[in-house]
């Protein structure tokens, strides 16, 4: 889910560079020691101990990479194209597909951001995503993490420079966003974000700090905006002990959101996508009405509460699919972080997005 800024260790020498080796390495060992896990024999105040820390560290936090990572197929007429994007708070590389069928008329907007490890193409492939919008007629932004700002290519929704409107990479992803609406001509009423894991927490981000540009979130697999300020307490908060209070409500209209979580996901607690469906409920109409189902898909039991306002529409919709770990739920297996059992999590999060609008 997350790592340490690169180029946080600079040149040093001396008493100060043990210094800083003895004072990092009590840090991860801390937060290891919190999570039950404790790193390998090495020297305590050398940076070989502080790379076994790092080691076991990031062996907690990220699950085990899937099968493939093959380039995202789509039909003739299709585009998937790289590009880069720069701002006064950055640049990103990203990926943009644009359907085949969008000659007939680009009814939406979908930012995909994807998880630790992962490349947009190898996110592209696993969503299946591409297939949705030629069927559906709206483009997909995949911005990629670089390896330069997070080893692990996480986002760094735990950072406090991330967490802010204007500033970070909300800003980026943001502009970025601002930028395909306009070259696509782009309805300002279907722009949606959602992600996965490390990637649903910053969707969560940029809907809490952009909601005159996303008008719906799909979080799988995530956390809520606000849940971490630093390293330590972005562990805590995926081990579900967070003591943040990102449930209060904030200003601002209700943010639609749909919310997908595993029951097994041993990675980010379930409770955090409790507390994502909650903390969207804090800021929507005091009169809802709410709905409870369960069903099967795939292969997999799931639970599903639905809350609508008034005019009908539904506001929250919150997934839990019974005993799925850290994965995409109705993935492709050409893509990694996937469960190709269980509801199929971008059919249900585009058919969320586009409910109400109209089937132009």
């Amino acid at each position: 889910m997350i790592d340490f800024p690169s180029g946080a260790w600079r040149k040093a020498s001396g008493a100060a560079r043990r210094l800083r080796l003895g004072s990092a390495q009590d840090l991860v060992t801390r937060t290891l020691a919190r999570h039950g896990l404790a790193p390998g024999p090495a020297d305590p105040g050398g940076a070989a101990g502080l790379s076994a820390a790092l080691s076991a560290l990031l062996g907690r936090m990220l699950p085990p990479a899937g099968t493939a990572q093959a380039p995202a197929r789509h039909p003739e007429g299709g585009s998937f194209a790289e590009s880069s994007f720069t701002c006064a708070a950055g640049s990103r590389r990203l990926r943009t597909y644009v359907p085949a069928s969008a000659p007939d008329g680009i009814r939406g907007l979908v930012v995909m951001l994807h998880s630790c490890t992962q490349t947009p193409e190898d996110f592209a492939a696993g969503t299946g995503m591409n297939a949705l919008a030629e069927a559906h007629r709206f483009v997909v932004v995949y911005p990629q993490q670089s390896r330069g700002h997070n080893a692990q290519s996480c986002w760094n929704w735990f950072s406090r420079g991330d967490q802010r409107r204007e500033r970070g990479e909300p800003a980026i992803l943001a502009g970025m966003t601002r930028e395909a609406v306009a070259r696509y001509g782009v309805p300002a009423d279907r722009v949606f974000v959602a992600g996965l894991s490390a990637g649903a927490a910053m969707a969560v981000i940029l809907g809490e700090t952009y909601p005159d540009l996303f008008r719906a979130v799909g979080a799988h697999s995530g956390l809520p905006a606000g849940a971490a300020s630093d390293v330590p307490s972005a562990f805590a908060a995926m081990a579900g002990q967070g003591s943040g209070s990102p449930d209060s409500p904030a200003e601002g209209p209700a943010m639609r959101t749909i919310v997908f979580h595993g029951s097994a996901d041993a990675t980010v607690h379930p409770s955090n996508g409790d507390r994502i469906a909650r903390h969207a409920l804090a800021r929507g109409p005091r009169q809802s009405l709410q709905t409870e189902d369960q069903g099967e898909a795939g292969g997999r039991s799931f639970r599903r509460s639905t809350t609508y306002a008034e005019d009908g529409t539904a506001l929250v919709e919150h997934w839990i699919v019974e005993g799925m770990g850290h994965a995409w739920s109705g993935g492709q297996p050409s893509g990694s972080y996937t469960d190709a059992r269980g509801p199929d999590a971008s059919a249900e999060m585009i058919r969320f997005f586009f409910a109400g609008r109209s089937a132009d």
